[in-house]
């Protein structure tokens, strides 16, 4: 591969490369933040969960919003309806994790490891649709 086709394939893939990277970042922050709530602060297990859920979407926001699809959003307005449908998607696509754990764990008594990561990256790929198509789009000629 050369150093043209090397950047040829960045370009393309400008969005998706920072985007995994934060992603990992996103998953090291809720399983610390959780970690924290419930083992030294001995916080139980909803608790400890919702917490670093929204510690994990906030960083996830911060991080999406400058690094990986650089927003325009710059007044308030603008600002606050990106936050509000980003937190809303990730809401949703929490439901959808919790309702995958739920009908192929709980019911279908599938193992709960295999079906928690296929459950994730079903999650990972609509929120980065959701990002890039709604909650981040940018306006024409940008």
């Amino acid at each position: 591969m050369t150093i043209m086709n090397f950047k040829d394939l960045f370009k393309k893939y400008k969005d998706v490369i920072p985007y995994i990277i934060f992603g990992v970042l996103t998953t090291v922050v809720n399983i610390a933040v959780y970690w924290l709530m419930a083992h030294p602060l001995e916080i139980s297990v909803m608790p400890s969960t919702i917490i670093a859920w929204m510690a994990a979407v906030l960083f996830a926001y911060l991080t999406n919003r400058k690094w990986v699809f650089r927003s325009e959003a710059n007044t308030a307005k603008a600002i606050t309806k990106e936050v509000l449908s980003f937190f809303l998607c990730r809401l949703a696509t929490g439901a959808v994790d919790c309702a995958c754990m739920f009908v192929f764990v709980d019911i279908l008594h599938l193992n709960d490891v295999v079906i928690k990561f296929m459950a994730n990256i079903l999650v990972v790929i609509l929120n980065y649709v959701a990002s890039k198509l709604f909650i981040f789009k940018r306006k024409k000629g940008n």
